[in-house]
C-alpha cells in the first residue's frame, strides 16, 4: 500500500504519477484506505481537518505525488438574479452550517450543496430556482482557510436541530 503522508496543495496533472477520485464526503477525511484511479491500493495519512481539493497533490512516503480529482456526485445548483438576491440565498443557506461552493457561469451566479429538502425548500422560498444534476462539490474553504491567510483556527459547532441562535467568539490578535 503506497502511504500518502504529506499535503502539496495544487500541483498540475503531469506532476502526479496517479490520481484518486473521491466524493466529497471522503476528501473531508484525513485517514482512509482506498484505491487510486489506475487500481494502487493507497493508504491516507494525513493531518485532519482542511478539506482534499480537486487538484490538491499528495505526496507518499516513497516521494509519489498523486492528484486528487473530485467526483461527479448528486448535487443542486441554486440559482437566483445576481445582487442582493444572490447575497441573500447564499447567506440563508450558509447559515444553516453546511457546506457550499459558490460560482458563476453564462447563466449568472449560482450556489451549489448535496441534496437536502430542507435546504432546498429554503432556496425556493428565497426565490432560487433549482437544478438536480451531476457535477463536482468542492465547497468555499472557508476565510480563515484560504491560502495565504496566514490565520488559522477552527471553531466547533454541533446542532442537532433548526433553531436561531447567537454565536460569539472572542479572538486575541
Amino acid at each position: 500500500m503506497l502511504k500518502l503522508i504529506e499535503r502539496l496543495g495544487p500541483v498540475d496533472e503531469d506532476t502526479a504519477s496517479d490520481t484518486l477520485t473521491l466524493p466529497f464526503e471522503l476528501r473531508i477525511r484525513g485517514r482512509l484506505k482506498a484505491e487510486s484511479d489506475s487500481g494502487q491500493p493507497l493508504g491516507l495519512f494525513l493531518d485532519r481537518g482542511p478539506v482534499l481539493r480537486d487538484g490538491e497533490g499528495l505526496k507518499a512516503e516513497n516521494g509519489e505525488i498523486v492528484r486528487i480529482c473530485a467526483a461527479i456526485e448528486p448535487v443542486v445548483t441554486a440559482r437566483v438574479s445576481t445582487g442582493l438576491p444572490l447575497a441573500r440565498l447564499a447567506y440563508h443557506l450558509g447559515n444553516r452550517h453546511v457546506q457550499l461552493a459558490l460560482g458563476e457561469d453564462a447563466k449568472g451566479g449560482w450556489v451549489r450543496f448535496p441534496p437536502d429538502h430542507v435546504l432546498e425548500e429554503l432556496a425556493e422560498l428565497l426565490g432560487a430556482t433549482l437544478e438536480h444534476h451531476n457535477a463536482t462539490f468542492d465547497p468555499e474553504p472557508g476565510a480563515y482557510n484560504q491560502v495565504g491567510g496566514g490565520h488559522s483556527h477552527s471553531h466547533s459547532h454541533s446542532h442537532d436541530q433548526d433553531h436561531d441562535h447567537a454565536h460569539e467568539h472572542h479572538h486575541a490578535h
